[in-house]
């Protein structure tokens, strides 16, 4: 029988690991209570931050206009759409 992708088939006897063989549960970390592990969070936090890539002092500004700009005209839209509403329904309610 071929396998499909999503196939809920059990997997051959060799694809399963033998039973003799003991799985370690949580390696190094198991070990470490929890300010061990509160310090290993804090490193990772540190370690990401440093892979990030900051924008400039300049990109910054852009960026904030750029934004600051389409949240107004989205402001203006939205205005504009509503008030339009408005007026459709008090035209046909009365």
């Amino acid at each position: 029988m071929t396998d499909a992708v999503g196939s809920i088939d059990k997997p051959d006897a060799e694809d399963e690991a033998p039973e003799s063989k003991k799985t370690r549960k949580g390696g190094k970390r198991g070990k470490k209570g929890p300010l061990g592990r509160l310090a290993l969070f804090y490193r990772q936090i540190v370690a990401e931050l440093r892979k990030v890539v900051w924008p400039t002092r300049n990109q910054l500004t852009t960026y904030t206009s750029v934004v600051i700009a389409f949240v107004v005209v989205m402001i203006g839209l939205v205005t504009v759409i509503d008030f339009g509403f408005a007026r459709v329904v008090k035209y046909v309610f009365g």
